[in-house]
């Protein structure tokens, strides 16, 4: 990327203090470690089910896993509140700095905590207590990030350099997926059951500790600082949100449904799909699941690019367009009996979600002021994935469970995407804007 644009383009909010491509690295290493922590438990979810939600029923005791698994999200809009309200008061650096390392300590107490056969239903809601102090560490990290970035970002490569750090919640998936793809070629069955699945969640603790280094090494951004040096950040910023900004966040929520039920779905949700209907192995399930978040990492700058160049509605319109047209006939693919047809189906789903993940978030900044950017972000993020994310994985296996159909979850993959498909009509272009202030 020129260095010349970043310099030329103070008015995109460029930093004279650090490099936007230091800031852009810094927001990436925390996301990763975000959501490995976040999403480690989904990957886990079949192992999860076994020890700690004890029931004769498999499909029950997999519900109660994706039952805590969906707790989590409701977590998420008080700690975007929560987060947000000290990321436009007191510094996005901050914010970002405490998210990480209340994600880590309740991951490494997964990993530490004794199972359903030592405390009975004790050790279920100790799991799930844990699981709610991870989701509201996660409503503070996505939307932050974003706002990190884009306020340091040179004004014609902001949609590029913010889809990039969406590509951190990819890679944190991704190694949560490798690590688990490790767990089950390594270990036995028993050997998982009976000590190996802690280490996915103590290895938080390396990640982390990284993570926490790096952000507390950054400088907050130009915007953030300007607003601090003049008195205006405001005292109650979800306030002033909800009374300027309202209309924007409303947007935010519905133009967000495919990157978040989508995703959920094409990623967590998918390994587990690929195994029950698909009648395939954890490890194929894994791999593919791999395969899907690398090719999810390379389209994300892609999309970001495109978005750059031919403005941000043609790459959410086509992008969701492609998801609501694909759906059904990819699930066709990942629940029959041909391993490469699965892989190939998953792997569709999710450059679908990427596409328009790679245009949302800086759709989403643009629309915002900087005085409650933070705030704005975090509280429309959360209330999309509270709705349409966290319950994805319970709401598609309730459908098969209740429809007796196997490719009932593509109808809510679908639902996403025309969700979002409507929302981009009242959208209004942003590309080449200056970010607002006040």
């Amino acid at each position: 990327m020129p260095e010349e644009a970043h310099r030329s383009d103070s008015a995109a909010g460029g930093s004279e203090g650090q490099s936007s491509v230091k800031v852009v690295r810094a927001a990436i290493v925390g996301t990763v470690v975000e959501y490995y922590d976040f999403g480690i438990y989904g990957y886990m979810a079949t192992v999860v089910a076994t020890l700690f939600f004890v029931s004769e029923n498999e499909t029950a005791a997999l519900l109660g896993t994706f039952a805590a698994f969906a707790v989590a999200f409701f977590l998420r809009v008080p700690g975007g509140i929560f987060f947000g309200h000290i990321g436009d008061r007191y510094g996005r650096k901050s914010a970002l700095s405490w998210t990480i390392l209340l994600m880590v300590v309740a991951t490494v107490l997964m990993g530490l905590m004794p199972t359903y056969v030592t405390l009975g239903v004790w050790a279920t809601a100790a799991l799930v207590l844990a699981r709610c102090l991870q989701g509201f560490a996660a409503g503070g990290e996505l939307g932050g990030a974003n706002a990190f970035v884009s306020e340091s970002a040179p004004r014609r490569w902001r949609a590029t350099q913010t889809s990039m750090v969406n590509s951190g919640t990819y890679l944190g998936s991704l190694v949560a997926s490798l690590v688990a793809l490790a767990l089950t070629s390594i270990f036995s069955e028993e050997t998982i059951l009976s000590w190996a699945w802690r280490i996915p969640f103590l290895l938080s603790v390396v990640i982390g500790v990284v993570g926490i280094w790096i952000r507390n090494h950054m400088e907050d951004t130009p915007q953030f600082e300007e607003l601090a040096e003049k008195g205006e950040t405001k005292k109650l910023p979800v306030m002033e949100l909800l009374r300027t900004s309202g209309g924007a966040v409303v947007k935010i929520v519905f133009l967000g449904a495919l990157i978040t039920g989508g995703y959920y779905i094409a990623s967590v949700y998918a390994a587990t799909y690929l195994q029950t209907a698909g009648g395939h192995s954890s490890t194929l399930a894994f791999l593919s699941t791999s395969l899907a978040l690398v090719l999810g990492v390379i389209t994300l700058p892609i999309a970001g690019y495109l978005a750059d160049t031919y403005g941000r509605k043609p790459v959410l319109l086509w992008g969701s367009v492609a998801a609501a047209v694909l759906g059904v006939p990819m699930f066709v693919l990942m629940a029959g009996a041909g391993a490469w047809q699965a892989v190939v189906g998953q792997s569709v789903l999710f450059i679908c979600v990427s596409v328009v993940n790679g245009a949302s978030y800086v759709t989403y900044v643009e629309m915002l002021k900087a005085s409650v950017r933070y705030s704005g972000l975090a509280l429309g993020n959360n209330i999309t994935n509270m709705l349409l994310g966290g319950t994805a994985p319970f709401i598609a296996t309730w459908l098969i469970d209740v429809t007796g159909n196997s490719l009932a979850p593509a109808g809510y993959f679908v639902f996403c995407a025309l969700l979002t498909l409507g929302t981009v009509f009242f959208v209004e272009e942003t590309k080449g804007i200056e970010l607002r202030v006040d």
